[in-house]
């Protein structure tokens, strides 16, 4: 299975952008799919998440009203789409999937090599 995200790139702070993620190599409709992010010097976090089901969504707090993840199970495609961007939302941005919704990174199957978001105050 591959993930390949897309879209990140230097925004100014209250800005937007959308990232995406392809999966190929498997049975997309059956994952859940979650965000992460990782800023220097910082530990992997929990971004979003939704699930393979229903599409419920989970967010942590720190982006909770600002970020929307969705997905296309016809495109094998996840979205993060992400408005009133700050300067703390700087971090390498991941893609993963794994076959429960967690907030652990350690319970993810596959991930994607990541896309570098900047935000500038």
């Amino acid at each position: 299975v591959q993930l390949v995200e897309s879209g990140g790139g230097l925004v100014q702070a209250g800005g937007s952008l959308r990232l995406s993620c392809v999966v190929s190599g498997g049975t997309f409709s059956r994952y859940a799919m979650h965000w992460f992010r990782q800023a220097p010097g910082e530990e992997r976090e929990f971004v979003a998440a939704i699930s393979w089901s229903d599409k419920t969504t989970f967010y942590t707090d720190s982006v909770k009203g600002r970020f929307t993840i969705s997905r296309d199970n016809a495109k094998n495609t996840v979205y993060l789409q992400m408005n009133s961007l700050k300067p703390d939302d700087t971090a390498v941005y991941y893609c993963a999937a794994g076959k429960y919704y967690t907030r652990t990174y350690g319970g993810m199957d596959y991930w994607g090599k990541g896309t570098l978001v900047t935000v500038s105050s």
